[in-house]
């Protein structure tokens, strides 16, 4: 059952949703475990303060103030055996016990007057004097380095004072409570995180292999491990995984025959078309080259690189490469080079391809190219701007499709088939990265290409 909101408090608990709950899942579960914890330690101590601990703290107040009211009754009776009475209530009673006369009273009350008082202690014994002696005054001190309590109760003859120790009005079993609770908590809590830590690397590692597979890394020590439910997800992922590279392994196989079969005709016409003469044989070649050179560009959009293996690249040296590679040509080329960027995981010869595409159109529609390295927020950058005509902003997502071509502005002579860049889209993307297009500081086209670390 959903439970709409209004939308101002429904914006209000997405906001604190976002900026108060953990992103981790880790983080999230032992949430769900601490919360209700410490709810439930707070109600049982509650539940033990109101119930047992304060029913426990009345009756043993409401016994030493009976003991004092029968202590003080005694004395005065029979004030001609005080002595005694004071042994048998130090004895018997664990009192010890004085009296004033109204003219000494200051000079008992100036030697504790110093002491201190504590609600915890003392709080019920208070309220049982108050109850038990209500036309008398009465005081508790409490002295915390010797756990003495000292009593005086004033009456209109004398003033009494007891001595006696605070474990008569005060159960110790609070603290045991607490450290058997805090303790009990923190082992739980240590398990849960123990239990935890399993279960949620279970499911990172599961991330981990799927984001390498899109990646084009194949970790074959990848197990399912965990819960039943991360496991199943695990099997179903390899079953996936082996689907996907048998497709892949089928398709090319077959690319590979078709590559096979249509190139021998080709050579066929190639051979016949050297027979003509004139301009038919001219344009006759021309378009034959022309077939060949689609058929290759086809060829390699739709395999994709798969077969190559992935491995550790120093980006700096493969861009290095392909920049070699045009250093004859008329046009200005700037590289800024970062050398603090570590190598990427991947497949060379894809970046490799996909870089010199990037670099060889930017040269080919302009006289200056600036090629720049940079790492920003565990990404590596790749800038390649040049001061070309550049791309309408509304063309710059088709250009990504295959044989897409910007007749417009881009010379139909040049011999591109309208695969360049949506080759270098498929590579950058197999690596979990993107491509854009946006407006070059140099007046043409910018390119950023942003792979992960």
């Amino acid at each position: 059952m959903h439970i709409k909101l209004p939308n101002r408090m429904d914006n209000i608990l997405r906001y604190l949703k976002l900026k108060i709950l953990p992103k981790r899942l880790f983080f999230r579960t032992m949430l769900l475990i601490f919360i209700p914890l410490i709810v439930v330690q707070v109600v049982s101590i509650v539940a033990f303060f109101d119930g047992t601990w304060g029913r426990v703290g009345y009756r043993l107040a409401s016994n030493l103030t009976s003991d004092m009211a029968m202590v003080m009754e005694m004395i005065t009776k029979s004030p001609n055996h005080l002595k005694d009475i004071k042994q048998i209530s130090k004895k018997n009673l664990d009192l010890e016990v004085k009296v004033y006369l109204n003219k000494d009273k200051h000079k008992a009350v100036n030697n504790v007057i110093t002491k201190t008082k504590n609600e915890m202690v003392t709080g019920f014994l208070e309220k049982n004097l108050k109850k038990k002696f209500p036309a008398d005054l009465t005081s508790v001190y409490w002295n915390r380095e010797t756990s003495m309590l000292t009593v005086f109760i004033d009456t209109p003859e004398r003033l009494f004072k007891f001595v006696t120790s605070s474990k008569n009005i005060f159960s110790t079993s609070i603290f045991g409570f607490v450290a058997w609770m805090v303790g009990t908590s923190a082992l739980l809590f240590l398990v849960a995180v123990a239990f935890l830590r399993i279960q949620v690397r279970s499911i990172a590692d599961l991330a981990k292999a799927a984001e390498d597979f899109g990646k084009g890394i194949d970790d074959k020590n990848f197990k399912p491990y965990g819960s039943s439910e991360v496991r199943a997800a695990a099997l179903a992922f390899i079953k996936m995984k082996e689907r996907i590279q048998r497709q892949i392994s089928e398709r090319t196989q077959m690319l590979a025959g078709v590559s096979h079969d249509l190139r021998t005709p080709l050579t066929r016409m190639k051979l016949q078309a050297t027979m003509l003469k004139g301009q038919d044989k001219e344009d006759m070649l021309s378009d034959i080259s022309e077939m060949e050179k689609m058929l290759e560009g086809y060829l390699s959009f739709v395999s994709g690189e798969g077969g190559e293996a992935s491995t550790f690249i120093d980006m700096n040296e493969l861009i290095l490469s392909v920049l070699n590679k045009y250093r004859t040509k008329d046009a200005f080329i700037r590289y800024k080079t970062n050398d603090q960027v570590s190598a990427i995981q991947g497949r060379e010869q894809a970046l490799k391809r996909a870089m010199t595409n990037v670099i060889s159109n930017a040269l080919k529609y302009g006289k200056t190219v600036a090629v720049a390295l940079e790492s920003n927020n565990r990404k590596l950058e790749i800038i390649v701007d040049d001061d070309g005509p550049g791309i309408p902003e509304d063309k710059r997502e088709d250009v990504f499709k295959a044989f897409y071509r910007l007749e417009e502005s881009r010379n139909k002579e040049t011999g591109g088939i309208g695969l360049g860049l949506a080759i270098t889209k498929d590579v950058i993307t197999s690596h979990g990265g993107k491509i854009e297009l946006q407006d070059s500081p140099l007046g043409g086209l910018r390119v950023l290409i942003s792979i992960p670390l």
